[in-house]
């Protein structure tokens, strides 16, 4: 393992196949409302299972502004907020990009989903992600299918209240910015973020000609990550499957 640490809090920690070769990496980054991180079964558990099948891994700890700030709406740092994800994963980014992987892509879980489809839309070309993998993600800011928690700890107490800050972070809204493959997967029985989140971004993907795939068991829920324990009898124990038969079909 490495770890990798900036000024915006990043910690990134490098997970590798037994052999050590691979030609594609996946930075993966955990959910937890922007407010805390899933490090274990969205980072770590994630990393692992990527390795068995022959990626590497790098699990990036972006930084949220924990429990006491949910609890008090009180933020100790201004890089608890947008920007401050989107610069860690671009940090991210080009350290995995210097260390000469053919293809690196980017997966996120739930809050983690919104961090990674902003970089597929916001960073640069050079820097942004060469595919993406939004799991049971966040898309949009706005009504009626916001995930309010997420909003508030992405933007923080006051901008939480701005539309024009809605509209530039809902991401179905500028899905023509997209410029890598999309792998989208949301449950219709997900009772923290609706599942019309994923498919408005489908549907905005589709729209716009953008390549994209969309996965949407009818049972699931959420926070599932690639733990079998969580997925057993539930149809979305597909997904870990139906990803990497995509992935290998993208490259």
């Amino acid at each position: 393992m490495m770890l990798v640490s900036n000024v915006f809090a990043q910690k990134l920690t490098e997970f590798l196949p037994e052999n050590g070769n691979a030609d594609t990496a996946v930075v993966v980054c955990p959910g937890g409302s922007y407010y805390w991180l899933a490090k274990k079964s969205e980072g770590r558990e994630v990393a692992q299972w990527l390795n068995q099948n022959g990626y590497a891994a790098y699990v990036l700890e972006y930084p949220v502004s924990g429990w006491w700030s949910w609890f008090t709406h009180i933020r100790r740092s201004c890089c608890t907020q947008y920007p401050g994800q989107l610069e860690a994963l671009e940090g991210a980014l080009k350290t995995v990009k210097s260390k000469g992987y053919k293809t690196v892509g980017a997966m996120g879980f739930s809050a983690g989903g919104h961090l990674v489809l902003s970089g597929a839309e916001l960073l640069p070309d050079g820097v942004a992600p060469d595919f993406v993998a939004p799991i049971y993600p966040v898309v949009t800011m706005r009504e009626p299918y916001v995930h309010k928690r997420s909003r508030r700890g992405l933007m923080g107490e006051r901008r939480q209240h701005h539309p024009a800050m809605w509209d530039s972070l809902s991401m179905e809204l500028h899905a023509d910015k997209v410029r890598c493959p999309v792998f989208l997967l949301s449950c219709d029985d997900d009772p923290t973020v609706k599942w019309q989140n994923a498919q408005m971004m489908a549907d905005s993907l589709a729209a716009k000609g953008k390549p994209y795939h969309l996965v949407r068991p009818k049972t699931g829920g959420h926070g599932f990550g690639v733990n079998p324990a969580k997925m057993d009898g539930k149809e979305c124990s597909v997904w870990p499957e139906e990803f990497l038969k995509w992935l290998r079909g993208s490259l």
